[in-house]
């Protein structure tokens, strides 16, 4: 074991523990700290090790003004359609539109250009941290499973063949939204999912924040809206 996988594994049981009894995890110490990406991914991994947990694709997490954090998405944080999330289980807890794509051939690691998705699925990430704060660090963050919380997601739709519009308000509302791109967005998850390793067919690609963030409150619900793509909803207790 080289010594950046010995740090990444004490880490990863500091936090373990935090997500395991729930309480708050307090800065890393130095000597503990990831020292760069590649050193939070390393974390994040060990974490996933050690509490039997199987990563079922890769995730990124969009970022006004900040890169975008990568990390694994865990089936066990996949909620249906119209779910409801208790706040309490989540800290500092933020929610963005995001899409969930189901890959149909593998991602090689060598391999370039847009990934083979056999379906999208419009989602609600919601973003949280096993820290009493988020990290104001990179690699920190990456380390934290990148902020992975829950995803709230929707039903199936192919590619859609028109430009896609997204917005995330409360279900009654229904805005016209904003534009976005959806090849670029799967193209950089796509490299971000290269970078580490590939992935199978029927892995997924999530891109989350498509939206500025919002802080969910209890008793209020939210749905991200996506024109040709329908919607997910989550409501918030």
């Amino acid at each position: 074991m080289t010594e950046g996988e010995a740090r990444a594994d004490v880490a990863a049981r500091w936090l373990v523990e935090a997500l395991e009894s729930g309480n708050p995890l307090a800065r890393f110490p130095p000597e503990l700290a990831p020292r760069d990406a590649l050193e939070g991914a390393e974390t994040a991994a060990a974490m996933l090790d050690q509490t039997g947990h199987v990563a079922c694709g890769v995730r990124i997490l969009r970022r006004t003004a900040e890169p975008s954090l990568t990390g694994p998405v865990i089936e066990g944080r996949l909620l249906p359609m119209a779910a409801t999330v208790a706040l309490a289980a989540l800290r500092h807890p933020s929610a963005s539109a995001a899409l969930l794509g189901v890959l149909g051939a593998p991602l090689e690691a060598d391999g370039i250009g847009m990934p083979s998705l056999l379906r999208l699925h419009p989602a609600i990430d919601l973003a949280a941290t096993r820290f009493s704060e988020v990290p104001s660090d990179v690699p920190s963050c990456i380390a934290d499973l990148a902020l992975l919380g829950y995803l709230v997601v929707g039903k199936p739709r192919p590619w859609p063949s028109a430009p896609v519009r997204v917005a995330l308000t409360a279900p009654a509302n229904r805005p016209r939204g904003e534009l976005i791109d959806l090849e670029a967005a799967f193209m950089e998850a796509a490299a971000a999912a290269r970078a580490l390793g590939g992935l199978p067919a029927g892995a997924v690609l999530v891109v989350a924040g498509l939206t500025p963030t919002q802080c969910p409150e209890p008793g209020v619900a939210l749905a991200a809206r996506f024109s040709s793509l329908g919607k997910a909803e989550a409501q918030f207790v």
